[in-house]
């Protein structure tokens, strides 16, 4: 009973030590929507991806802080079906990437997002539309 009692006890401990090991990582509403789109991270950094008939748009932030897209560049690829549509986003302030035009975006279409921040290497995110 002793050896079960000190397993349990061992059990617990490392359990402890791995969740303060891990550090609190609270993201706390950063994989919300904050503008009706769809939520991804990658690498800490969430983005989110508003798709309209007439418009794209891919929001940035930092743990809930705006990150700045200036001098970032974006393309967007919608996939419905066998039918392919690529769009460029460009910064349109703030923590805004942008493209205007016709879309198709229905629920069931994915998007693919490759974004380059200024000063840091390429992301590739991976949306499904809702």
């Amino acid at each position: 009973m002793k050896f079960v009692s000190m397993l349990f006890a061992a059990v617990l401990a490392t359990a402890s030590f791995a969740t303060l090991a891990a550090g609190k990582h609270e993201h706390g509403d950063s994989h919300k929507p904050k503008h009706g789109g769809v939520v991804q991270e990658v690498k800490e950094i969430a983005y989110e991806l508003v798709a309209k008939a007439d418009s794209l748009t891919i929001y940035v932030d930092d743990h809930g802080k705006d990150v700045d897209t200036k001098g970032a560049t974006a393309k967007v690829t919608l996939l419905n079906g066998a039918e392919k549509t690529e769009a460029t986003l460009s910064p349109a302030g703030g923590n805004k990437l942008e493209a205007k035009g016709s879309f198709k975006v229905e629920k069931g279409t994915k998007a693919v997002a490759v974004v380059t921040l200024a000063g840091k290497p390429a992301q590739s995110i991976r949306f499904n539309l809702k």
